[in-house]
């Protein structure tokens, strides 16, 4: 009888921590996600490099 409530006992203290490490990891999700959104606004747009064109080469005369 005792082992079965030390075992429910346990379960319920494993449930209890489980709860409390989501909880902490959406904490931390959350902070990550504010610092992004904080980054992307401080950061001015890239301006996209302009594509070179090929130049043609002339042939060489002789």
């Amino acid at each position: 009888m005792s082992d079965e409530i030390n075992n429910d006992s346990f379960k319920t203290e494993m449930i209890a921590e489980i709860k409390r490490m989501q909880m902490e990891l959406n904490e931390l999700k959350n902070i990550k996600r504010n610092i992004i959104e904080q980054s992307k606004k401080r950061k001015p747009a890239r301006k996209s490099a302009a594509k070179k064109k090929a130049v043609k080469r002339k042939p060489r005369r002789r």
